[in-house]
């Protein structure tokens, strides 16, 4: 992917898996990602244009929605290595999961802050957004390569992936070192 280092590969990839979205505006040759959190997450969302910050014009901002909500976000400029992961990650201009997509912990503990949480023994990652093959994908990938047993459970009319009870040390295990302090709540 580019000039890209693996760190940025990764914090987009978890980004995309999470609350992360790629645009690419029509008649544009190139896609951007936007990082966009509610203003109390402010502190991660620093933490991500600290990583990214030579892709971006404009350092995050603070930003009300249409509703109560104030977001604090940032875009990357449009630039060919974010195309790349567009491509890859959209069909028909909807996010997918591509086959045998590679999951490292940074993108696991990404991925987990943006979209995780936990109940009782059980900790889910907020999938709905994606279409149950991509989901089965997911569930797949975290098994083939972290031996991590995941299924799907049912939220409300939509689905989730919920980490297996018997595999929640080891997910936990292997991003940890990557969570930040902030997040340790979802963990515990």
């Amino acid at each position: 992917m580019g000039s890209l280092t693996s760190v940025q590969k990764s914090i987009i990839i978890g980004s995309i898996l999470g609350d992360g979205s790629l645009r690419k505006a029509q008649g544009r040759l190139n896609s951007l990602l936007e990082v966009n959190h509610s203003f109390s997450s402010k502190m991660y969302v620093d933490w991500k244009y600290q990583h990214l910050k030579d892709l971006v014009i404009t350092p995050p901002k603070k930003r009300k929605s249409n509703g109560k909500r104030i977001a604090y976000r940032f875009t990357t400029r449009s630039l060919p290595e974010i195309t790349q992961f567009y491509e890859k990650f959209y069909q028909n201009g909807k996010k997918i999961i591509f086959k045998n997509i590679v999951l490292d912990p940074l993108i696991m503990a990404v991925w987990f802050m943006d979209d995780g949480n936990k109940t009782y023994n059980a900790l889910y990652l907020n999938t709905q957004q994606f279409d149950l093959d991509s989901q089965y994908e997911l569930i797949n990938q975290l098994f083939n390569q972290w031996g991590i047993e995941a299924t799907l459970n049912k939220d409300k009319i939509y689905r989730r992936v919920r980490i297996r009870t018997s595999s929640t040390p080891k997910f936990k295990k292997i991003i940890k070192p990557f969570v930040l302090p902030m997040f340790y709540y979802k963990l515990m």
